[in-house]
């Protein structure tokens, strides 16, 4: 992607006030990790791509290290660049909000009433966070012990509260629905166990995870190890417990709790409590026919998982934390999922073949303290592909070396500008 300013294109990058209907070859929904990377190597690959980027967003997120940000090591402001500085130079940006989609008629709808029309599509809007599915979460976050590292706006108060607690019980939850970057919820567990440690206060601070899963991580090799890590930071994790309500004029947070006889209702005081919240698709494609049919899949779009292509609207692809993959939403995914996209889009614009298959390829560096992380890589199937020669499963400073510096320095200067992946060479995750 372009580091200059975004220049004004042929057919205008500026899109006037009384337009209400323009046409484009390719319309990417999503300007940020995934739009964006599909952008810039759609555009490398072929200038002459007619190419609009819906994204109504100024600024642009590194959010992977919004975990380090909560952990006291990076600032929020190290994370955030400004979008127009990312979009690719030959792409049109459609500053607005998507309100809905038409794929009978190739039509994306704007919130502002504009009609944008497609040849392709490709959905990459990411994940949208439900804080409203847990009762009293968006009148207590940022305030009163109850932060969370998946927004911009509330991973400094995560550190805040983390440097000045004192004693009692600090939660750290993992909801029931999918969420980007699986690992996130344990990295800040871990990080706080560090920190209280240095404090000086992890005698008298009571530790938990609660998750709403029934194993603390997906694939066994690395369950292994994550459980080691919090045996020896005597961390108390109780499964099956899936947050619902915080009543912050108690400091309690109440749980469902799935047990053999049913769900039982669970309150616990907090005095720290990190919340993961519900995520799903963006509502403007739950809302459509995009969207895979299962209820259970929250509204994520139905593409096939090997091509990325839409399963019953051939024109439309989709990526990143948006479609319905079986495999962890994260950074990592998108870098291996992007040139399948570019590739076979491509070709089937040209009626060839849809060659190439994504196989399930993740990345997430799980921090297991500060300088320690376990790069766990896998694919579908849950079959581990680490990069490196080396033991995946343990915990290196030469992976927290990369978290912190090899990783951001990847994602703007290489993914961003669509270069290629370099997996044989370096993992980056999220």
């Amino acid at each position: 992607m372009s580091s200059a300013l975004v220049k004004p294109l042929d057919h205008e990058s500026v899109i006037p006030n009384d337009a209400k209907s323009m046409q484009y070859q390719i319309v990417i929904v999503g300007g940020g990790a995934a739009g964006i990377t599909v952008a810039a190597q759609l555009l490398k690959k072929n200038k002459q791509l007619d190419v609009a980027i819906i994204e109504p967003r100024d600024k642009h997120y590194y959010q992977p290290a919004w975990t380090l940000v909560g952990g006291g090591v990076y600032k929020a402001l190290d994370t955030v660049k400004d979008e127009k500085d990312y979009i690719p130079e030959r792409a049109t940006w459609i500053k607005d909000y998507v309100a809905q989609l038409d794929p009978d008629n190739n039509t994306v709808i704007t919130q502002e009433g504009k009609r944008i029309c497609y040849e392709y599509l490709i959905l990459a809007p990411g994940i949208q966070i439900d804080w409203h599915l847990i009762k009293g979460l968006k009148e207590t976050i940022g305030q009163n012990g109850v932060c969370s590292n998946y927004a911009y706006e509330y991973a400094p108060y995560t550190w805040e509260v983390i440097k000045n607690f004192k004693d009692g019980n600090a939660i750290f939850t993992y909801p029931n629905t999918p969420v980007k970057c699986g690992g996130a919820p344990l990295k800040i567990t871990y990080l706080a166990d560090d920190a209280f440690r240095r404090q000086g206060i992890r005698p008298q601070s009571k530790i938990m995870f609660c998750t709403a899963m029934g194993v603390i991580f997906g694939v066994k090799e690395f369950a292994k190890t994550l459980l080691s890590v919090v045996e020896r930071k005597q961390i108390d994790v109780r499964y099956k417990h899936n947050l619902k309500e915080i009543k912050a004029d108690t400091k309690t947070a109440i749980f469902e709790v799935l047990t053999d006889s049913g769900v039982e209702e669970v309150t616990i005081q907090y005095d720290l409590l990190h919340v993961t919240p519900p995520m799903s698709a963006p509502d403007f494609i739950k809302q459509s026919k995009l969207a895979a049919p299962d209820g259970a899949s929250l509204g994520f779009v139905n593409v096939n998982k090997h091509t990325l292509q839409h399963n019953v609207y051939p024109n439309v692809f989709s990526l990143g934390d948006a479609a319905n993959l079986p495999t962890s939403k994260t950074a990592a995914a998108v870098r291996k999922q992007a040139p399948v996209v570019v590739h076979n889009l491509l070709a089937l614009i040209n009626s060839k073949n849809l060659t190439q298959k994504y196989n399930g390829y993740s990345c997430c560096p799980i921090t297991t303290g500060y300088g320690k992380v376990v790069l766990a890589e896998v694919s579908y199937d849950n079959k581990l592909s680490p990069t490196f020669p080396i033991d995946p499963t343990r915990e290196r400073y030469s992976m927290w070396l990369l978290k912190k510096y090899g990783f951001p320095y990847i994602y703007w200067n290489r993914m961003l500008k669509g270069k290629p992946f370099e997996g044989k060479l370096l993992g980056i995750g999220s």
